[in-house]
Parts: structure tokens; C-alpha cells; sequence
């Protein structure tokens, strides 16, 4: 069944989080004066980075208040439990400040969204919150780009749950072998959509490959042949 809409992750796939989040916990560490606190800046990303994975994982699979695992982050982080939820929240504002500085699309994104936007209808699938990604979307110029925008945060489920891609293709109305999914982690959204029945596509920009039998793109320029069936572009990864 041809594919008529396409579902997208945003973080590391047409927006450079990892890139915005380094360059503006790097910024925000200098002006808190807290990079003494560790052996090196790349020590003082890393574990930001962990704890970010880390908090998330735990309120995927525990559920609970969003701004909580925030929190949490920023206590592990600081080492300072007895921060209040208000101290938290200020000290993750000064750094939001930082990390939209450094916002930026990737540079094939928006090229890629207006050679698609006239043959595929276009919505978002993330595994962050509404409150978040709408706002980053907006402020990226996109959002009028994409019909809906589903996150986990009000789902009450997460990817690689089949549950979250059939909401989206919900919100979408189209059945999930009509949809195409696009994101850059391989397990949790190019396996999981395709378990979910949709065509699951890994956008591999290290070109780092090792995932075998999944559809794998290492830009997004080749997704227009991925979705219109050219088989020169795309093609299951045999990479062992």
C-alpha cells in the first residue's frame, strides 16, 4: 500500500539537539561557574547527557510528573538533593536560555519538508511533551508544517510502544501501513514503527550502519526515493 503521510521524530532528526543541548550546557556551565566542578567540559556534558537518558528512561517506565524528572536531572546533576522544585526549575531556566540560542534546523531539513509537502501529508511523533516540542517547532519556523504534533508526556505511553505510533497515525486517520516513520535512533523508532506495522525508516547521519535488515538513510535527501519505492536509495542495511 503506497504511503501517504510521513511521521517524524524531531530531536537529532530534522532538529540538531545534540549539537544545541553541548553548545548550551557548555555556555550555561561557564556562566554558573560550575565547570571547576569536574575534570573537563566534555566530563561535565557527559554526565548531563546520562542523566538525561537516564531520568527519562525512569519516567517512560514509572510514568509520574514530567517537570519531576526534570528535577531530578538537575539535582543529580548539581549533586543537591535538597533542592526545591523552584531552585531546580530556575537553574534549568538559566540553561534553557543558552540551549535555544544554539537552536538551529538541520540544513536538509527544510528542503527535504518542501520537495515532500506536496505529496505527503507531514506530522510529528516524539518522545518528549506537547509543552516542549510545539514551542520548538514554532520558534524553528515549522510548525505550520506538521498537521499534528503527539508526544509521550500526554500519551501516557512512549516509543518503541506500538501504542504511540498507532496514536499518531490516528491523529493522522490513515491506517499505519500508509505511514512512514523517520527518526534517528534504530531501535526505539525505525524497529519500533516497523513492528507497528509502519514503514520504519533509521536516519543514520553517522552513517555508522550495524543494524541489519532495517531501511536506513544517511540524509535526508534520500528519503523522496525511500518513499517512492526506489530501491537505489534506502535499502535494508546489511551491514553486520
Amino acid at each position: 500500500m503506497a504511503i501517504r503521510a510521513v511521521l517524524w521524530d524531531i530531536d537529532d532528526t530534522i532538529f540538531d539537539y545534540a549539537t544545541a543541548d553541548r553548545a548550551g550546557m557548555r555556555a550555561h556551565l561557564a556562566a554558573e561557574g560550575l565547570l571547576g566542578g569536574y575534570a573537563s567540559v566534555e566530563e561535565a556534558l557527559l554526565r548531563w547527557k546520562e542523566l538525561t537518558e537516564l531520568h527519562w528512561r525512569r519516567f517512560e517506565a514509572e510514568g509520574g510528573d514530567f517537570l519531576d524528572q526534570r528535577r531530578n536531572r538537575v539535582r543529580d546533576f548539581l549533586g543537591a538533593p535538597e533542592l526545591t522544585a523552584a531552585e531546580a526549575d530556575d537553574w534549568f531556566d538559566r540553561y534553557v536560555v543558552h540551549y535555544e540560542a544554539a537552536w538551529e534546523l538541520f540544513p536538509d531539513t527544510l528542503p527535504v519538508l518542501d520537495l515532500l509537502a506536496a505529496e505527503y501529508r507531514h506530522a510529528v511523533l516524539s518522545n518528549s511533551s506537547i509543552r516542549n516540542q510545539d514551542r520548538k517547532l514554532r520558534v524553528l519556523g515549522v510548525r505550520d508544517r506538521f498537521e499534528a504534533v503527539v508526544c509521550a508526556a500526554e500519551l501516557g505511553v512512549a516509543k518503541p510502544a506500538a501504542a504511540a505510533f498507532h496514536a499518531a497515525c490516528a491523529a493522522l486517520g490513515l491506517p499505519p501501513e500508509q505511514v512512514a516513520y523517520v527518526g534517528d535512533q534504530p531501535e526505539i523508532d525505525a524497529l519500533g514503527a516497523a513492528r507497528a506495522g509502519l514503514k520504519g525508516i533509521w536516519l543514520d547521519r553517522a552513517d555508522t550502519g550495524g543494524r541489519p535488515g532495517l531501511t536506513r538513510i544517511t540524509g535526508l535527501h534520500q528519503l523522496p526515493g525511500v518513499l517512492r519505492g526506489d530501491t537505489r536509495f534506502g535499502a535494508p542495511d546489511t551491514f553486520g
